[in-house]
């Protein structure tokens, strides 16, 4: 298929734009009325990843350590350069999430903190400035750290009733501003980096599935009620899911195989079945049995999850995974992303050991669409790597590659019928990573002059990726040249 015949492809509204998180970039962590939250207690270095995964040992910052939330990249002080250099490129959307404790410190307050809710009035009055869309998350892997420390975090149910208030807060307060949200990023992480995705902490000897599972009801009826809330207040709004996506391939044929790349694919469907058909499936409901979990539900949920189904889903996608039944090949996986894999050997790796498979973005985004009939976002996306600084140039020739070939293949999910919003590539700017805490991985279209230990000037340079992005968007997608290995089938 030639460039030209892809004109058509994209559909004329199509928002083409970038996507961010509020404490990968905002940094004045305690500025302006805001408290706390989870992220601000995640340092660099080997406990990092301890932490997201629920072993906190304190609920303050310890002087010992660097938060990179702290500053990130500043753009709570700089979100007037950074909009502009996104309209620059021609952006039609924005996605970017609200941090829950700039609107209310606590998380339990009574009223909410009118400094927060105008930071947000002013950087979409911004966005609107240039004609960019905001996508909004409501909730992206922040938590107030009061919520955390008095309730246990989504343990409880309390915190239900509280992100409703939150997220009612906001559509009341934006309703004339943003008409697509997302929940919560990324809900599945929740069984991955369960302090991450929803403020937990474990004690020796917890029953860690019941936990998480509980967890993930609760979250998923504060959803329900966000879609219901959202539903009254903006009868025009789109709002939808959000899913850590990337279909998991059987190593081989056999039927093992095949039944674990199944059960894995399931493990993460399982959100995504339960916010989109109202219901929770049949082979949750066996896993339930199998391992004893007894999911404790008020009346109203089953009608509250049946009634209040999204509008579209949401999800990131950077890779494909690899599962085997056989302990030996088991014994390599690696552990590139929160989701261990079985070594691809048809695919290349980036530099933090992800697979760079854009044919598996078709896969997925066909396996999304057949199975739930909504309109997908495909709300993450890009390569993370070390770029060098020559001069006032980065050369990123490897993200334009990457980007063309995801490209080609969300071109071909088009074409195969699958209706897709809009695409918002992960990090348009380079932010903290969430993952390692790091700056050097960078996935941006615009440099930022900062490092691993928080010192440079934070001034922004655009990558050669900035201006294939700009092209890109002025041709709806046309402007890419699909190599043969892109555009094979």
């Amino acid at each position: 298929m030639t460039a030209a015949q892809r004109k058509s492809s994209f559909p004329s509204d199509f928002l083409w734009g970038g996507a961010t998180a509020a404490n990968q970039l905002e940094g004045a962590y305690l500025e302006g009325g805001k408290g706390l939250t989870t992220v601000d207690l995640l340092p660099t270095g080997p406990e990092r990843m301890k932490i997201a995964m629920g072993a906190l040992s304190s609920f303050e910052p310890s002087p010992e350590h660097f938060y990179p939330s702290h500053e990130a990249i500043d753009f709570y002080h700089r979100y007037k350069e950074d909009i502009a250099l996104f309209a620059e490129m021609g952006f039609k959307c924005f996605r970017m999430s609200i941090a829950w404790s700039r609107i209310f410190p606590n998380g339990d307050e009574a009223t909410p903190n009118e400094a927060g809710l105008q930071f947000y009035d002013d950087v979409f009055d911004e966005l609107l400035k240039y004609n960019i869309e905001p996508v909004v998350t409501i909730c992206h892997f922040d938590i107030p750290v009061h919520l955390v420390k008095t309730y246990g975090g989504w343990k409880n149910r309390v915190m239900v009733e509280l992100y409703e208030k939150y997220a009612t807060t906001l559509f009341k307060r934006y309703k004339n501003k943003v008409k697509y949200w997302m929940t919560f990023n990324e809900i599945n992480m929740l069984l991955h980096l369960p302090f991450i995705g929803a403020g937990m902490v474990f004690e020796a000897g917890e029953d860690k599935n019941k936990i998480l599972y509980q967890a993930a009801h609760h979250e998923l009826v504060a959803s329900a009620l966000a879609v219901k809330a959202c539903h009254e207040i903006i009868p025009e709004a789109k709002i939808g899911c959000m899913l850590a996506a990337g279909a998991v391939y059987p190593y081989t044929s056999n039927p093992d195989d095949v039944w674990r790349a199944m059960e894995l694919d399931r493990e993460n469907f399982f959100f995504i079945d339960v916010q989109s058909k109202g219901y929770y499936p049949g082979y949750t409901k066996r896993f339930f049995r199998d391992h004893g979990i007894e999911i404790k539900m008020e009346a109203q949920d089953e009608q509250l999850l049946r009634e209040n189904t999204v509008d579209y889903i949401g999800f990131s996608y950077y890779s494909s995974r690899c599962i085997s039944t056989d302990p030996e090949i088991l014994s390599q996986m690696t552990e590139g992303n929160a989701f261990p894999s079985v070594e691809n050997p048809y695919l290349k790796a980036s530099e933090w050991g992800w697979p760079i498979d854009p044919k598996g973005l078709r896969i997925t985004c066909n396996q999304l669409y057949d199975r739930y009939n909504k309109p997908l976002f495909i709300v993450e996306n890009g390569l993370g790597a070390v770029d060098t600084l020559e001069g006032e140039e980065i050369h990123d020739q490897y993200r334009i590659d990457y980007l063309r070939g995801h490209f080609a293949e969300m071109a071909e999910a088009l074409e195969d019928g699958v209706e897709i919003l809009g695409y918002t590539s992960w990090g348009p700017i380079d932010l903290v990573s969430a993952g390692t805490g790091e700056m050097k991985k960078r996935y941006g279209y615009i440099y930022v002059d900062r490092n691993n230990d928080g010192t440079g000037s934070l001034r922004r340079i655009k990558k050669d990726s900035f201006h294939f992005y700009k092209k890109v968007i002025e041709s709806n997608g046309s402007e890419f040249t699909p190599t043969a290995s892109d555009s094979s089938h």
